[in-house]
């Protein structure tokens, strides 16, 4: 087996929920994991278990007929492995090891069931999955249970976190809800809680949560609905949660964001949320779509991947897949960070590194895109790419560096991305950036080899281009120096082309 095999594979992660069934096929490329089939079905086998301690009749059917069509299509994939995974409802009731050994007869599915402290650390893996310098606390919603886990309390067994029957199955749905009754109880169980989950910080992680943030943007016509990473001020989630918690299902019907097949457990949901913010002090929500899956196939990574930054990583992957050229990247980031070596930043504001880097590796993401169109749609694919590590501010900065990059121009296609999401200094440097690249790709025609001849930086009041002697031929062209000519203007600096 080839060393690419080993590190490129495809996976497969069938996870049986309290509310739903969900089949995920991944392709697994480095460090970075990326969903390539994506099925659920809401079978409900949670639906009765606060009442009769039992899976629901029909759910386990619904459930069985979903498996069995899961399997068919998994036969169909050259896969590494499927894991096979069940959280509280197969858990905790009475009747979970027969349904469990019901799926194996009928499937040959061998399912693991979960432990709640066992579901509480892959939720935890999965927020780190996507964002690996996440702090705070983890909380994953599922249909009968809540899993907490404080990120700053990891051990030698990893992070360690509790589960709490706080899910809206095991509140009262679908049944109507008890405001003050419900509140109380979700109160009652976070309060002795407070030592240990005290923190600025809650990762959101539970599709009825991601709900509750896309019917904010929807409210509040936010212009980028991207859920992964989406920060949102504790004191906004609080009210979009009192509002949520306090509509009657027809008034909930009519509110835009609204899942349908959410109706019954989104009020739950949004009440758990309410009592994490009062009682546990957060300040901010950082929505999540990573979760307990991805948080299984991260772990099952070796460790010096799951070190890799998910941004760059996601980034290269993105890149290969296109056709870039591994090689012109890392050439690129190196050309363009000895350029902001040079300056005084005071007088020319500096990306961070990671940003260079990662806009390095997206740099020849439009070539194979038709060429008058090739700003906007490497643009629209940076911008909404399923590329974890990094928040909304980093996402639109990378997007409007790539516009620049193709277009030459300042990106100006969507303001209200400007006003309310980058600002106008982050606009400025995206744009720096953005035409910092594309000299570099012209001037070395995309070769790695070619740009190690060539250096760019800034002397006085001069932005110096210079070759090595007996390469001045790569400076001759008249779109190289329009291109040079374009970025020393917006640096506000003359322009200065040597050899040496």
């Amino acid at each position: 087996m080839r060393e690419t095999d080993i590190l490129n594979y495809n996976t497969a992660v069938i996870d049986i929920g309290s509310n739903s069934v969900r089949l995920v096929i991944y392709r697994v490329e480095g460090r970075s994991i990326w969903p390539i089939f994506n099925e659920k079905v809401l079978a409900g086998l949670g639906r009765e278990l606060k009442v009769t301690g039992s899976l629901h009749k029909g759910g386990m059917q619904e459930s069985l007929v979903a498996l069995r069509r899961f399997k068919a299509i998994l036969e169909s994939y050259d896969l590494k492995d499927v894991h096979v995974v069940a959280t509280a409802a197969i858990r905790e009731a009475v009747d979970g090891p027969d349904f469990v050994a019901t799926i194996l007869d009928t499937t040959g599915f061998e399912v693991r069931v979960l432990s709640g402290a066992e579901e509480a650390h892959y939720s935890a893996m999965g927020v780190k999955c996507g964002h690996l310098d996440a702090e705070g606390v983890v909380g994953d919603l599922g249909g009968s249970s809540l899993e907490l886990v404080n990120l700053s309390y990891e051990n030698e067994q990893g992070l360690r976190g509790i589960t709490l029957p706080l899910g809206p199955f095991a509140l009262g749905a679908p049944g109507p809800i008890d405001l003050e009754a419900t509140y109380r109880t979700v109160r009652d169980r976070l309060e002795p809680l407070q030592g240990r989950f005290a923190s600025k910080q809650f990762h959101a992680v539970g599709g009825a949560w991601r709900n509750l943030a896309l019917i904010w943007m929807q409210k509040q016509n936010y212009p980028l609905q991207v859920i992964q990473q989406f920060d949102l001020p504790a004191r906004e989630a609080l009210s979009i949660a009192r509002l949520i918690a306090s509509q009657s299902p027809s008034s909930l019907e009519k509110l835009p964001g609204v899942s349908k097949r959410r109706l019954e457990n989104i009020a739950y949901a949004a009440l758990v949320m309410q009592g994490l913010i009062e009682v546990l002090h957060f300040e901010t929500l950082c929505f999540s779509a990573f979760g307990l899956r991805e948080g299984l196939l991260f772990e099952a990574l070796e460790a010096p991947l799951r070190a890799d930054d998910p941004l760059i990583a996601g980034c290269a992957s993105l890149g290969h897949r296109l056709g870039i050229n591994d090689d012109l990247g890392p050439a690129l980031a190196q050309w363009a960070t000895e350029f902001y070596n040079s300056i005084d930043e005071v007088l020319i504001e500096r990306p961070a590194v990671r940003l260079i880097r990662a806009a390095a590796k997206l740099s020849d993401i439009g070539a194979r895109l038709h060429p008058d169109h090739r700003a906007d749609l490497a643009c629209d694919q940076v911008l909404r790419a399923p590329i974890p590590g990094q928040n909304h501010q980093e996402r639109v900065f990378l997007a409007c560096t790539i516009y620049t990059r193709y277009s030459g121009d300042a990106y100006t296609k969507e303001p209200v991305l400007i006003s309310r999401i980058l600002g106008e200094d982050m606009l400025r440097q995206a744009t720096q950036l953005g035409l910092l690249l594309r000299l570099g790709c012209d001037l070395s025609a995309k070769s790695a080899q070619l740009l190690s001849h060539a250096h760019i930086r800034k002397d006085e009041r001069s932005l110096t281009l210079s070759a090595k002697s007996g390469w001045e031929d790569l400076l001759l062209g008249e779109q190289t120096r329009r291109r040079a000519r374009a970025l020393a203007q917006s640096l506000k600096l003359n322009l200065n082309i040597i050899t040496y």
